[in-house]
């Protein structure tokens, strides 16, 4: 599955895909969200990946990353549309493990982990537990847990306006998404790792299940 957006360095950007791809609906590779925005520290890069929407509070403690799906976020510097960095993340064990920035061997449709480039690795955070964030030497900082929804969409208000029922959104909304929760991975970089050229970054997010030669993209 792909979540796809550009970033003018310096800005924000979101894409969200909620409740339309029923090939992965309900399974470990569905994506729901794609943030990408300037952190705190404004030479670094916040990458959110979202999978697993729509958790109700009682079913969250349950859901569980699955370690035969790779979460990637893809990234093209030089404008051309093929990924020319990847940072890859996987589950094992109770943590998640972070790969990258790196070239990637493979680009496309087919990828594999690339494990010389290991970031390192952060224990995914129980739900309600305080996040538990790893910082590595080279200034990256990782989380893997829970969250709570942060997209906001009135999906009612949406269907009247498409079955002529309705002409407009209403404010405020009504957030069909509040109170559900995702399973979320999050890396801080430095924007100098990712090697912008033109000022642009295309960046999207993948998820790929295992198969016996290896992973293949949904």
């Amino acid at each position: 599955m792909i979540s796809c957006a550009v970033l003018i360095i310096g800005g924000m950007l979101y894409a969200a895909d909620h409740m339309d791809a029923p090939a992965v609906k309900g399974q470990t590779t569905d994506i729901t969200d794609l943030y990408v925005f300037e952190g705190k520290n404004t030479n670094n890069l916040v990458l959110v990946g979202n999978s697993q929407g729509l958790l109700a509070p009682s079913a969250t403690a349950a859901a569980q990353f699955d370690p035969n799906t790779l979460i990637q976020f893809k990234i093209d510097n030089n404008g051309d549309n093929v990924e020319d960095l990847v940072i890859q993340a996987i589950y094992s064990g109770g943590s998640m493990y972070f790969y990258g920035p790196v070239r990637p061997s493979l680009t496309g449709l087919r990828t594999k982990i690339e494990e010389s480039a290991l970031i390192g690795s952060v224990p995914v955070t129980p739900y309600g537990a305080h996040p538990i964030i790893s910082t590595c030497n080279n200034g990256i900082k990782l989380f893997a847990g829970p969250r709570d929804d942060p997209f906001f969409f009135d999906l009612n208000q949406f269907h009247k306006i498409i079955g002529g029922m309705a002409t407009s959104f209403n404010n405020p909304g009504s957030d069909t998404f509040a109170g559900t929760n995702v399973l979320s991975i999050v890396i801080e970089v430095p924007k100098d790792l990712l090697h912008a050229t033109s000022g642009k970054l295309g960046v999207w997010l993948t998820t790929s299940s295992k198969e016996s030669s290896g992973f293949a993209k949904n």
